[in-house]
């Protein structure tokens, strides 16, 4: 609640009392294990959300997935014209989006029996079970993506939690095995299914069905550029799949600074501003674009951010399997089936629950360790011919 008042004023000094209470409760939550083996106080928190990840293996990772992503970012911005977005903004009445976000989760296997989809300031999905999930997203009558590309997002963790197999269920194994492979599958769904090519297809003609006079005249190869067009921004969860990564890196530093008391809390702002510049150029124009716009912090969620990021290599991963074991994927996809996609998905990953701790479940499937590898390269396979790129 201090966060959603703070937020609507754009006043990080309203919110700092709550924020220094939640990171105080931390770093005595952490002094509890100083006796079981920790490297770093930070490893505490992450391995809460990542279990058996500590942070110099995220911080090995984070530093290759940065000197990846900088010059690639670079190289795009010198073609930055070469993609239009202007067709995904405009006046899409939110009444009309739940039409399209409706028909597009009912495709990816969402039923009112099993079901739910509400609205929130911050999208989120939350479970009671297998056959009791729900989701959240948010409408934004001047951005068609914003709700859709949202409810896809928290679909793909839905999808995990209905997965699971019946027999696990009312147990403690009835849960994704980690956030790490949990956002793998909801990153696979919003970014690598629903921005390819085929599916985009099937969006397209969704959203020219619905919206006529925005989006009737706008060709599917211009709608699936436009929904790839990579620009740093603001808001994280608006962020394209090449700056996206930068966003956590950013706060997954912040995090480390904020546990081990090296950067003090009031400084907050100015450190994430300064961050914002260096690692993706933008000026922030307030805190509710900048510190305040996610709730993780205010909800103690520390050391959460590092598993979106974590997911996105993963879901790279797990997508070089599907591809060579579904060779025939594109054209159901095309066509808006999902459903060969969602039985590998349920059959490989879901179903399991947390058997298997997440390294040893990504090993099972992937065949390694999580790596940033196939993620950079399935990211340049993408963008190179989008944006003319070698």
């Amino acid at each position: 609640q201090a966060w959603v008042e703070a937020r609507s004023r754009a006043d990080f000094a309203a919110f700092l009392p709550a924020l220094e209470r939640n990171v105080e409760l931390k770093r005595r939550y952490v002094e509890l294990f100083a006796d079981d083996g920790f490297e770093d106080p930070y490893d505490v928190l992450l391995d809460d959300y990542e279990e058996g990840m500590t942070t110099a293996e995220v911080a090995r990772l984070f530093d290759a997935l940065r000197a990846a992503l900088v010059p690639l970012i670079a190289e795009i911005a010198q073609r930055a014209d070469a993609v239009d977005d202007a067709p995904l903004h405009g006046d899409f009445d939110p009444a009309r989006q739940a039409v399209v976000v409706r028909e597009v989760l009912r495709r990816l296997g969402w039923t009112p029996e099993r079901w739910r989809l509400d609205e929130a300031a911050h999208p989120f999905a939350t479970s009671f079970g297998p056959s009791d999930v729900r989701l959240t997203t948010r409408y934004d009558r001047s951005f068609i993506g914003t709700a859709l590309y949202g409810a896809i997002h928290e679909m793909g963790h839905g999808l995990y939690e209905a997965g699971i197999a019946p027999s696990l269920a009312r147990t403690p194994l009835a849960a994704g095995a980690s956030l790490g492979v949990h956002e793998s599958q909801s990153r696979l769904w919003e970014n690598i299914v629903a921005r390819g090519r085929p599916f985009a297809s099937f969006l397209h003609r969704e959203l020219g069905r619905v919206f006529p006079e925005q989006l009737g005249a706008v060709e599917a190869e211009a709608f699936y550029r436009a929904v790839n067009k990579v620009e740093p921004s603001l808001i994280r969860v608006e962020a394209d799949e090449a700056t996206y990564n930068l966003h956590i890196i950013l706060r997954f530093e912040l995090e480390r600074e904020m546990i081990a008391g090296t950067l003090p809390l009031a400084d907050l702002p100015e450190a994430w501003n300064a961050r914002m510049r260096e690692y993706l150029g933008v000026e922030v124009p307030d805190d509710a674009r900048g510190v305040l716009q996610d709730v993780h912090w205010a909800a103690g969620e520390i050391g959460y951010f590092s598993t979106y990021a974590l997911g996105n290599l993963i879901a790279a991963q797990l997508w070089q399997r599907v591809r060579a074991e579904l060779p025939d994927l594109d054209a159901a996809l095309a066509a808006g089936e999902v459903g060969e996609l969602r039985e590998w998905l349920r059959e490989h990953v879901h179903r399991h629950g947390r058997k298997h701790p997440p390294k040893e479940l990504v090993r099972r499937v992937v065949g390694g360790p999580i790596a940033v590898e196939p993620f950079v390269d399935y990211l340049r396979g993408k963008l190179a011919p989008i944006y003319g790129l070698a």
